[in-house]
Formats: structure tokens, C-alpha cells, sequence
């Protein structure tokens, strides 16, 4: 299974990363979380950029987003989609809602160590 990292580059840009969840086994063990949220994002909703409020997983449940990231990409995600966001810091990301259909995303905040 693949998963993705949102981070801040030491160019201040938010960027992309894909991996393998099986890299890390740590994980398996379990992370320290503070709490879970849903929410449902209407069709057509758009986020100018924004950094991460925090460093969190996202995980879409439902529906299609699009992050558009400082370099002119985007990037879609769909169900099952997982994303550690960690873009905490400098311009941050777009974030929209496509399709004709609202998102549902399981948001969890990651513990701080």
C-alpha cells in the first residue's frame, strides 16, 4: 500500500512524497494520536494555500481532492488515500474538492513527541 507525505522542502515549498507502508514497520505498532475527525467537504470547495495546522494523518473516505502544490503540480487523491501532512511551515498547499460529489475525510492528529 502506497502512502504519501506532505512536507515543507528546505526551499519552503510544500511537496510530495509517495512510500511504502511496509517501509516502515514501526507503524504497525501504532502512533500516538490525540483524536479523530470527519468531515465532509462539499463539491466545489476550495482552500487557497494554507501550511498544515499541524502534523496529521488525512485519510479520504469518500470523493476526490486535488493538492496543488508551489510548483505549479496537483496532485488527486481518492478513497483510501492516506496523507501525512506535515507541511507546518512556509506557503502551504491548495486544497479542492472535484467532481460532482462531497469528500469525506478521517483527519488524525499526530501526538506531539
Amino acid at each position: 500500500m502506497k502512502t504519501h507525505r506532505l512536507y515543507t522542502g528546505p526551499d519552503g515549498h510544500s511537496h510530495i512524497e509517495s512510500f511504502d507502508l511496509g517501509k516502515k514497520p514501526d507503524w504497525a505498532k501504532g502512533l500516538p494520536t490525540t483524536q479523530i475527525s470527519f468531515r465532509e467537504w462539499p463539491r466545489g470547495e476550495f482552500i487557497d494555500w494554507h501550511p498544515a495546522p499541524r502534523r496529521q494523518f488525512v485519510i479520504i473516505l469518500s470523493g476526490q481532492l486535488e493538492i496543488g502544490l508551489g510548483d505549479g503540480s496537483k496532485h488527486v487523491f481518492g478513497p483510501g488515500d492516506a496523507r501525512l501532512v506535515e507541511d507546518t511551515t512556509g506557503k502551504g498547499h491548495t486544497t479542492r474538492v472535484l467532481g460532482n460529489d462531497p469528500v469525506l475525510t478521517a483527519t488524525i492528529p499526530l501526538a506531539h513527541p
